[in-house]
């Protein structure tokens, strides 16, 4: 029987089970741990970008195509039925971004899309996935052996500034909203844009107050630092963080500062660890920036560039310069290193997983390269001494706790 196919409590088992020549004592030990911790608890990433992946590589084929293993053809997916089930995955919260270039109203249709995409997903496997919306979901689906399936926007400019598009989001099983994306939009600062408001507009603060009171959680990835401080002051429930890192490790503006991240801790939200290279080590984010300089300065159309309408040779070019600048490795310990330090500033009880996969054109770390690794970080934590108790928190029951509060808060808020 195809691993794809187990129930979720014979796919954990399975983790354990190799055989033992393959394994250390110790390593055995861990693995067995990370076994146990995932039966009980389901794990829960806060983003993957699986649905947008099909859409682009797949087409109209993504409504039927066969998803229990897309590691034999020529396209290169991070997630697929057989490796959610061989990494323990217990719910994963899919992404149904749209870019923020496009009109307000065709990022409502293709918004729409997105999310019936999703459930498409799940009507078409329902011996694997079951949607879910609140934590007590989550934890039937995970007890029945289904992983749960949620949903997050992912941009404020997806509601096209409009209150009933973002309450009709929420009938329809969104469970967050991240305020901006890439682009700083009407009313909210995005962290890779040139600010505009400062934060929040007074629009941007009434979005907060309506995603509390729909039940919905506020994700704060993406956006500035002014957007992160105003929205923490507003919300009546905590917030997440759906695929974010921690600024001291990695200076990048998508991530979390620690001013930040010490009043996600008195707010009781949760920062979801991105696995993307360029928010996980500095040096490759370095490396990143002098490689894309590199590129415009040897052919940046229109503009000009040192090998301008010679495509061919500026590839060899650029071989050249990746030759002898190679990209620095990033491994897992340096994505464990984020959690370590969102913890020792946030609380352990305020860091969770929100991978990115599928999303970040496979810029992963070693070892992190697709949805069946999970037990291979949790089993990094506990090595460096974390106990399985948090090791719980940090694979899903620290989402689940918001998940909790964000729901009271919406019966508070009636």
């Amino acid at each position: 029987m195809k691993a794809a196919m187990l129930p979720l409590a014979a796919a954990l088992a399975a983790i354990v089970a190799e055989p033992a020549a393959a394994k250390s004592g110790a390593a055995q030990d861990y693995r067995a741990r990370v076994a146990r911790i995932l039966k009980a608890t389901p794990l829960i990433d806060g983003h993957n970008d699986w649905p947008e992946a099909l859409r682009e590589a797949a087409g109209d084929k993504r409504w039927t195509m066969d998803l229990t293993d897309l590691q034999k053809g020529g396209v290169r997916y991070e997630t697929d039925i057989q490796r959610l089930r061989v990494g323990g995955v217990g719910a994963q919260f899919w992404s149904v971004w749209v870019s923020s270039d496009l009109p307000g109203k065709e990022q409502v249709e293709q918004t729409l899309e997105q999310i019936d995409l999703v459930k498409s997903l799940v009507a078409r496997y329902p011996e694997t996935f079951t949607m879910v919306r609140t934590a007590a979901d989550v934890r039937r689906a995970h007890a029945a052996g289904l992983i749960g399936c949620m949903i997050g926007v992912e941009g404020g400019g997806q509601i096209d500034g409009n209150l009933s598009v973002l309450r009709s989001y929420a009938a329809l099983g969104a469970g967050y909203l991240t305020l901006t994306h890439s682009r700083t939009i009407a009313w909210a600062d995005s962290a890779t844009d040139n600010p505009a408001h400062g934060g929040l507009t007074d629009f941007g603060r009434s979005v907060v107050r309506e995603l509390n009171r729909l039940g919905m959680l506020v994700d704060l990835s993406h956006v500035s630092e002014g957007t992160m401080r105003d929205a923490l002051a507003v919300s009546s429930a905590p917030v997440i963080f759906s695929h974010s890192g921690a600024r001291a490790i990695d200076d990048h503006p998508r991530n979390v500062s620690d001013d930040v991240l010490r009043l996600v801790h008195a707010n009781g939200g949760v920062v979801m660890v991105n696995y993307a290279r360029q928010y996980v080590s500095e040096a490759y984010r370095r490396w990143s920036a002098d490689s894309g300089a590199e590129k415009a300065r040897l052919n940046a159309p229109p503009f000009g560039g040192l090998d301008i309408g010679q495509p061919d040779k500026a590839d060899r070019d650029y071989a050249a310069w990746e030759s002898a600048h190679p990209a620095p490795q990033v491994t897992i310990g340096q994505l464990a290193d984020h959690i370590d330090h969102i913890a020792k500033v946030a609380g352990v009880d305020n860091v969770g997983l929100g991978s990115d996969f599928d999303g970040v054109d496979h810029s992963l770390p070693v070892g992190l390269e697709d949805v069946s690794t999970y037990p291979a970080l949790l089993a990094e934590m506990l090595r460096r001494g974390w106990s399985d108790a948090d090791v719980a928190k940090l694979a899903g029951g620290n989402v689940l706790r918001v998940m909790q509060a964000a729901e009271r808060a919406k019966v508070a808020a009636r």
